[in-house]
């Protein structure tokens, strides 16, 4: 699978359900979301705006997606909502890695480049650095609905968080045969 099919198997409507693991306060924290993820064609004015902004040839994108979200964490009462655009960036020489570009990261607020590796067993890894935290993240189908995440988070100083996702697809099912091909291969 490359990362173009990757984000169109991951289009539609999920139900997201995390437990994050504070490692350095030995505390856990549930949190549960609603996640919409668009996809957008490689010629998309949203595509073009963000390459731009990174100053990268537009021409070089292999496809986008705008992802929103709405959820709460089980320490707060406040609502996280949320959009942002997603840009993949094949490396030349090899395509099933390259960069991600963001509108806006997760974890600061604010436009950020991180990379991207697909895997001979169809999970895709995200590494991001920020200012002040680095991150990596692993993500895969179980089956054609069931979507697994995993995450390390890791600040300057040593604070650190886990945590574990799943999403379950409420809508918007892709192609059937794709992603049963993807869960078989992940499960082999």
């Amino acid at each position: 699978m490359n990362i173009q099919e990757f984000f169109e198997l991951s289009a539609g409507k999920w139900f997201s359900h995390r437990t994050s693991h504070h490692l350095a306060f030995k505390q856990s924290e549930d949190g549960k979301s609603d996640i919409v993820i668009e996809m957008l064609a490689a010629d998309h004015p949203e595509v073009a705006k963000l390459c731009q902004q990174y100053e990268i040839d537009p021409k070089h994108a292999s496809c986008g997606a705008r992802v929103t979200w709405n959820g709460t964490m089980e320490w707060d009462e406040e609502k996280h909502t949320g959009s942002t655009v997603l840009v993949t960036v094949p490396n030349e020489d090899n395509p099933n890695e390259g960069k991600l570009l963001r509108e806006m990261g997760y974890a600061e607020k604010a436009p950020v480049a991180g990379s991207y590796k697909m895997g001979s067993d169809d999970a895709l890894t995200l590494i991001t650095e920020y200012e002040t935290m680095w991150s990596e993240e692993r993500l895969w189908f179980a089956s054609p609905n069931l979507r697994m995440r995993v995450s390390v988070l890791k600040r300057f100083g040593g604070f650190s968080m886990a945590s574990f996702t799943s999403e379950i697809r409420m809508g918007g099912t892709p192609a059937a045969a794709k992603v049963s091909e993807a869960a078989n291969s992940a499960s082999s």
